[in-house]
């Protein structure tokens, strides 16, 4: 017996708010070497914003990832981020440890999203 039926929409995928498009090029910046393994987020506003603080762990394993996340350090103070609708008022390494055997490096950093508008 043969029925119509009409094939299950796939899935929608899920809106991707700041906290994923940061999390996106935070990984970008470290040229997909690292991994994420914390990310906190605060509500943040002064008298004329309003945003976020976001605190992540990521976590770079072996020589090669090693070498991405030196690099992720030297460059997130100046990181030019394309958020939509955010800025990144502030993007700050506050930790970074490191081992020689086998070799990872653990970088905690801070950052600081306004929205724009």
């Amino acid at each position: 017996m043969h029925t119509d039926r009409k094939s299950p929409r796939p899935p929608r995928p899920a809106k991707r708010g700041p906290r994923e498009l940061l999390t996106e090029a935070l990984l970008d910046l470290g040229k997909r070497q690292g991994r994420i393994t914390h990310h906190s987020e605060n509500s943040w506003a002064s008298i004329t914003f309003a945003g976020s603080r976001h605190r992540v762990v990521l976590r770079f394993d072996g020589a090669e990832a090693v070498d991405a996340g030196e690099c992720f350090i030297a460059f997130l103070p100046e990181h030019e981020f394309a958020i939509r609708g955010q800025l990144v008022a502030d993007a700050a390494v506050v930790a970074a440890d490191s081992a020689m055997e086998p070799p990872s490096l653990t970088v905690t950093c801070e950052i600081l999203l306004l929205e724009e508008g």
